[in-house]
């Protein structure tokens, strides 16, 4: 008997390899892939503005990049002690207004150098409900659409649903003329299996749908687009709550470690993922704490992950192993 419905997911038209560069940009499981892509020792940039829900946020933000935008103070609202922006996430916000400002300015310039010489662009779409400033707001015009609340009034905020056709609209502009600055770069779409139940659950439903429907124009419509299915993955293969954290809302380890594992073997090359093998026992080696570290067998292993490590390097010199081939050095002394 089968408990469970798998599918075959279809291989992208240009597969990520080493030493491919990588743009994120989305919602939270977005960070949960680049935390993954960064262990493998990808060069990776993930969400400039912080996470980023819906699909105007992230259309913002891309112009933003496009054009190296530059920041000004009265862009920003002071509120609860700290100075923030409407455009970007609390990671950015500070006591400081200078400082804020700093952190966003510089994080945009950084987006759009690293825009222009990126391999893929995955872009992770959260939720099709926006949420805009009202006439109640303290600060910001009215219709604005925010891209975090950084806590402040309900009243501050109404919402509406996006249609396909906004979304589509909103994304398509922005990515072709990404596509035009960077003609080689690769545009992976995900939906991300993050639950907005606070929303409501037929609410989240009609959500998804959207964004689903939305995305799967847009690669049909851009070339070199290319949609992974991670919401599909956990929803409807996965499909149990034990795949959940305790809130019911985000995917857990075993799951986020299953849509890994389904992601690297549609969207890696071969070659890639025989090398991300070889770096996932270094790094194995490099997280142990040996019960004694004076003992032969312990220099005896450092020695040996030292001379692993050196050889990596010599044979693919972009890999930033430095910190590892330093400890096996120091240690193995």
């Amino acid at each position: 008997m089968k408990f469970r419905y798998e599918f075959d997911v279809r291989r992208p038209p240009v597969q990520i390899d080493y030493p491919h560069r990588l743009f994120l940009i989305g919602s939270c499981f977005t960070e949960n892939i680049g935390e993954k892509l960064k262990k493998a020792k990808f060069p990776v940039l993930e969400n400039p503005h912080g996470i980023l829900f819906n699909p105007v946020s992230v259309a913002e933000a891309i112009d933003d990049y496009l054009q190296n935008r530059r920041f000004s103070e009265s862009e920003l609202f002071h509120y609860n002690e700290g100075w923030h922006s409407w455009k970007h996430h609390s990671r950015f916000s500070d006591p400081e207004a200078s400082l804020a400002l700093e952190k966003i300015n510089r994080s945009v310039e950084a987006a759009h150098d690293y825009l222009g010489k990126a391999d893929h662009l995955m872009i992770t779409l959260g939720s099709a409900w926006t949420y805009q400033l009202t006439e109640k707001a303290a600060h910001g015009q009215a219709g604005t659409v925010v891209a975090n609340n950084h806590k402040a009034p309900a009243d501050w905020f109404s919402r509406r649903l996006l249609s396909p056709q906004e979304v589509v609209e909103m994304l398509a502009r922005p990515l072709r003329l990404v596509q035009q600055m960077n003609p080689e770069i690769q545009l992976i779409f995900t939906i991300s299996p993050v639950r907005h139940l606070r929303e409501g659950v037929v609410e989240n439903n009609r959500s998804k749908a959207v964004l689903i429907q939305a995305v799967h124009e847009l690669v049909s419509c851009l070339p070199n687009a290319y949609y992974f299915p991670a919401y599909e993955l956990v929803i409807d293969d996965l499909r149990d709550y034990r795949y959940y954290a305790e809130d019911l809302v985000h995917p857990n380890y075993f799951a986020t470690q299953y849509v890994w594992e389904k992601f690297t073997d549609a969207c890696f090359t071969q070659e890639a993922k025989l090398l991300m093998e070889q770096l996932h026992s270094i790094h194995l080696a490099f997280r142990h704490r040996a019960f004694n570290e004076s003992s032969e067998q312990h220099r005896s292993f450092l020695k040996t992950n030292f001379e692993k490590t050196k050889q990596l390097i010599e044979r693919y010199p972009y890999l930033d192993l430095q910190k590892e081939l330093e400890y096996f050095a120091a240690d193995s002394r």
